[in-house]
């Protein structure tokens, strides 16, 4: 069995960013400068970096979304195609800058994070739509960001049912409309503060401190009829599956943290297409743990994302 074989085939709709990192001593407070010794930039953006871990992994992948037709667009799309992936889906917009994230770093690879969306934020349903049913037939398994306007979401998820293909959604951020597309069933991978909104969804409220994560994955799980992933950070992975019982899983061991920008999308990206290639949920997301755990090591979203082999002597 090839690592192609292992890694599947996906197509990921979602954002494409250009990131500015900037490592300081410790995260600023509200209202408070903190000044950091250089600026680092790296491609970005939850999507994209969730296609170049399923690519470095050994999948073969398609890229769907869009980008300003400015330096950092042609860059964000350069990039991408040396790490292996198929960006002929990818719009080339007039007028509109591509988005940029902006990141500090602590000592302790914690990060803030504030996104401009720019092009992002015009992508269209009617190239999302032709994205998906172009991948018919190619892919096993549909990757979606919500980082994009929720009709794209939407057109994303509705043409992978209606095709029959496999949707895994990580809904970062949950918004409003995510209710609605639970009928399609698609796996989500919230983290825990998304799982407390997906959770106040579901249940028309707010989570209560006393309600466990795996209460409010098993409620969320019910209503889709489908697995809920639940990114947990140096925690692991938690698995409600309404065929099963609640799963955890833990991470894998880190020498040493350096930067967790990009974790839980290299987490998604190497679980959706292991998805693709026929594995179960939880094997999938054994392999999207280890991947996780040994993306940690180096500075930047996708310097430290691991080969297919890489993984395998992790897990």
């Amino acid at each position: 069995m090839t690592s192609l074989d292992r890694a599947g085939r996906l197509l990921v709709v979602g954002a494409v960013n250009v990131d500015l990192v900037v490592a300081t001593d410790r995260l600023p407070g509200p209202g408070e400068t903190v000044v950091g010794p250089s600026v680092t930039r790296h491609g970005g953006g939850k999507g994209a970096n969730a296609a170049v871990a399923a690519a470095r992994a050994g999948a073969g992948v398609r890229y769907c979304g869009a980008v300003g037709s400015d330096d950092m667009g042609a860059s964000a799309l350069a990039e991408l195609r040396d790490s292996g992936v198929d960006v002929t889906d990818v719009d080339v917009l007039d007028g509109v800058a591509t988005g940029m994230a902006l990141i500090v770093v602590d000592p302790h690879g914690e990060n803030q994070i504030a996104v401009g969306a720019g092009a992002n934020a015009v992508l269209g349903t009617d190239e999302v739509r032709a994205a998906v049913d172009r991948a018919a037939g190619w892919a096993g398994c549909v990757l979606v960001s919500t980082e994009i306007p929720a009709d794209a979401v939407a057109a994303a998820v509705t043409t992978a049912a209606a095709r029959g293909i496999r949707c895994v959604v990580n809904p970062a951020p949950v918004l409003p409309s995510t209710v609605d597309l639970m009928a399609s069933a698609p796996v989500l991978t919230p983290n825990s503060s998304e799982l407390r909104d997906l959770y106040g969804l579901v249940s028309e409220g707010v989570a209560a401190p006393e309600i466990s994560a795996a209460e409010q994955a098993t409620a969320v799980a019910s209503r889709t009829g489908a697995p809920v992933l639940v990114t947990l950070g140096a925690d692991g992975v938690l698995i409600a599956d309404p065929a099963s019982e609640v799963i955890s899983l833990p991470a894998g061991r880190v020498a040493r943290v350096v930067d967790t920008t990009g974790a839980g999308d290299t987490f998604n990206g190497v679980f959706a297409a292991a998805l693709a290639a026929g594995s179960t949920v939880v094997e999938a997301a054994r392999r999207g743990v280890a991947a996780a755990s040994l993306s940690v090591a180096a500075v930047g979203a996708r310097a430290g994302m691991p080969s297919d082999d890489e993984i395998r002597r992790a897990m």
